[in-house]
């Protein structure tokens, strides 16, 4: 029996060692990407949460964002490298030409008061020639009817997914596909988040609103469907006027600047009637055929496989209608190389795949076996990737420069800060003891410290509610918040505990006691804490207030009973953020307008702070133009709020990220979305890293095979002993 199975297995075994080592062809073993796509300009990126919402009208993610950016083009965009961030056509052949009118209907002068321009109409002009990328909703029979529009039931038990649907087709781009989009921004069954605000300034968008809403529930009554279909088309918004094929106007109730910043995002894409046809048959519905899975575009990518629970791919579009790098851009920007590539046609990749990553520790390992072309840094890896010199300066880890890994930082344009209740009885109002309070707990909560602790040096300390690269918002010595910091010895440092103790006094707390009633003054903060992270910062934030003898009771609860007490402001102190809709200081200062106050009616000046000349002054400032007048109310308006101190002004978080030197075009651009065109891949210089640091160790392998077949001599000796017995 022995010989029976012997030999075999000694040249199987043999066998699997050249299959072994006849695998050594260049590609790393353990790629997890098809080798075909090894020398192709493939970007292979991934994501940590699913995106819900892909239809414009409905998506206000940055997870979604980072898809749909890529496949809608609303007329505008930002500049890819110019700051401060600056607008540029997108589909639109120029900027759109403004005029404004009166209540008489009469023409006024670009330099009208604010007070006489009863509206403004904004006249957008397209490109002529952009067509949609290839889909099935496009495709036509011989007659010219659209071939998938009405599928009979028999047809539809053919489809599972969209790709089942074959033929595809396309069309140009016309003014009429933006009018449609902004139909349905207004249409209630989209539930748009940004309807409120659009219903403020578009003219007859909530009539219009009202409108569909009474239109939908009739044809639900008439048809017994849920959700039947609505032809916008069929409907006018008195705000909206198509022009020709390729111009539109939009009319807007008076003066409002910041609408450009609005025509820059997806909201204001453009949406094909066929595609709301298209998708309203029920037979797709059921299948999760949708718009919301399905999006379609004028974009230079399309996407091409959506599997949010293993991946998304983007591919480029063959219909795309071509687009230059920029040729402008800072002056550092030609010696980091930002230029290399301009006046080129984009995209310059042909696919970027993102694969689904829950987990930090696996993502960062197949970052740094270059599978990822950027990542991120969480704060398992961040000082394995980052260090901070003797003057606080952030440099990259030896081991990250020796694999040629790259470091870009860039200042968000948002804000977290900690508030408080200005309705409060204690630390709200506007007595001089409450604000000499608030001013004394300003200077002793040590946010350089908070940052450093719990946001690995992540933040620049915010010395008032505009972040750094917006208009208004200031720097330096110039910037400062002179109620919390002083210039000694010309450096910027946080005025002392000592000052905090003695404004405790005049506040009528010495020591942290109420002078009335000689008891410790106790404040309490609702905060959203649960894990073992969130235990430490409570701590720390006890220990700030501990500093001006001042106990601070954490009131822990879930999202939801938080959100409730924001809104009846019944919060003493929380801690809260924003995140810039568009780069204008109108967007941050609004936070704190007394009318926008939380408790009134959900708006969002959390703070429910209110200050008479602050509110005047914002009126003033939020539709004017940038200008010496408008910076000059700006200023006037940050000084009353750092005299009030409705705020401790937190932070500005500043983003970390690493890519590898084969990843090019390389800009934070916090305002765009649609930056994926820029990227330029190296593929040959990333397969040859990939090859470099993924080598297999083979020894241990071929030790254990060496070792298996001494282990095979004995037995084959017997064997053939045995075998010479026999033939003697």
């Amino acid at each position: 029996m022995l010989g029976l199975f012997t030999k075999p297995l000694y040249l199987s075994t043999i066998a699997s060692v050249c299959l072994l080592f006849a695998g050594c062809n260049g590609s790393p073993w353990n790629s997890p990407y098809p080798v075909a796509d090894a020398q192709r300009p493939v970007l292979y990126s991934s994501f940590s949460e699913r995106p819900n919402h892909l239809d414009p009208a409905r998506s206000y993610s940055s997870n979604e964002y980072a898809f749909i950016a890529q496949i809608y083009e609303p007329p505008l965009q930002y500049h890819f490298l110019k700051r401060p961030y600056t607008l540029v056509p997108l589909t639109a052949e120029a900027m759109p030409e403004v005029s404004y009118i009166d209540k008489r209907g009469q023409q006024l002068p670009a330099n009208a008061p604010v007070e006489k321009i009863a509206f403004s109409e904004y006249l957008v002009r397209i490109q002529p020639g952009i067509k949609y990328q290839p889909h099935p909703m496009f495709a036509r029979l011989e007659d010219g009817t659209l071939r998938y529009h009405n599928l009979t039931g028999k047809q539809l038990d053919r489809v599972h997914t969209l790709t089942d649907l074959s033929e595809t087709g396309s069309r140009e781009l016309t003014a009429a596909d933006y009018i449609y989009q902004i139909k349905r921004l207004a249409f209630p069954r989209f539930h748009c988040p940004i309807a409120g605000v659009m219903g403020e300034y578009i003219v007859g968008f909530k009539a219009y609103s009202d409108q569909l809403k009474q239109v939908e529930q009739q044809l639900q009554n008439e048809l017994g469907e849920e959700r039947p279909y609505v032809d916008l088309r069929d409907y006018e918004m008195e705000g909206l006027e198509l022009v020709d094929n390729y111009s539109y106007k939009i009319r807007l109730e008076g003066k409002y600047p910041q609408f450009l910043y609005w025509m820059a995002m997806p909201f204001f894409a453009p949406m094909p009637w066929e595609a709301d046809h298209f998708y309203a048959q029920p037979g797709l519905r059921v299948r999760n055929i949708k718009l919301d899975w399905f999006p379609v575009g004028t974009g230079p990518f399309m996407l091409s496989e959506n599997n949010p629970n293993l991946r998304m791919v983007l591919e480029r579009n063959p219909n795309f209608h071509g687009e230059r790098y920029p040729y402008e851009g800072e002056s550092e920007d030609y010696a980091a190389g930002l230029l290399d590539d301009a006046d080129k046609v984009m995209p310059f990749i042909e696919k970027a795949i993102y694969s689904l990553e829950k987990e930090t520790i696996p993502y960062w390992n197949k970052f740094l076996q270059g599978y990822y072309d950027t990542s991120g840094i969480s704060s398992d890896s961040f000082d394995q990737a980052v260090l901070f010199d003797a003057q606080g300066e952030v440099g990259l880890a030896d081991a990250m420069k020796e694999k040629g890994i790259h470091l870009t930082t860039a200042v968000q344009t948002s804000i977290g800060y900690f508030g408080f209740n200005m309705r409060d009885p204690v630390v709200g109002g506007d007595s001089e003891s409450a604000r000499l309070l608030r001013r004394a707990i300003s200077i002793a909560v040590d946010y350089e410290e908070f940052i450093s602790i719990f946001a690995n040096g992540r933040g620049v300390v915010a010395q008032g509610p505009i972040p750094l690269g917006i208009f208004g918002a200031k720097s330096g010595k110039e910037g400062i918040n002179r109620y919390i910091y002083e210039e000694v010895n010309g450096k910027i440092k946080r005025r002392s505990l000592n000052e905090a103790k003695q404004l405790m006094v005049q506040a009528g707390y010495p020591e942290g006691r109420d002078l009335n009633t000689g008891k410790s003054l106790v404040l309490y903060y609702d905060a959203v804490a649960t894990g073992p992270d969130d235990k430490a910062r409570m701590n720390w934030w006890r220990k700030q207030f501990t500093k001006l003898g001042i106990q601070l009771v954490v009131r822990n609860t879930d999202y939801n009973r938080f959100q409730e007490k924001m809104r009846k402001g019944t919060a003493q102190l929380f801690s809260w953020g924003w995140n810039a809709d568009y780069p204008d200081p109108e967007n941050f200062l609004f936070l704190l307008y007394g009318p926008n106050a939380k408790a009134d009616g959900e708006g969002e000046n959390a703070a429910n702070y209110t200050n008479p000349e602050f509110d005047e002054l914002f009126m003033r400032m939020k539709n004017m133009d940038n200008s010496p007048e408008r910076l000059r109310i700006i200023n006037r308006m940050v000084e009353i709020l750092r005299s009030d101190a409705p705020w401790l002004w937190g932070y500005y978080p500043k983003a970390f990220s690493l890519h590898h030197h084969w990843y090019h075009n390389v800009k934070p651009n916090l305002m765009a979305n649609n930056t994926l065109k820029y990227k330029r891949i190296e593929p040959e210089a990333r397969t040859m890293q990939q090859s470099q640091w993924n080598r297999p160790v083979l020894w241990p392998v071929i030790t254990l095979v060496v070792l298996f077949l001494l282990s095979l001599i004995p037995a084959w000796i017997l064997f053939r002993r045995r075998e010479r017995s026999r033939l003697q």
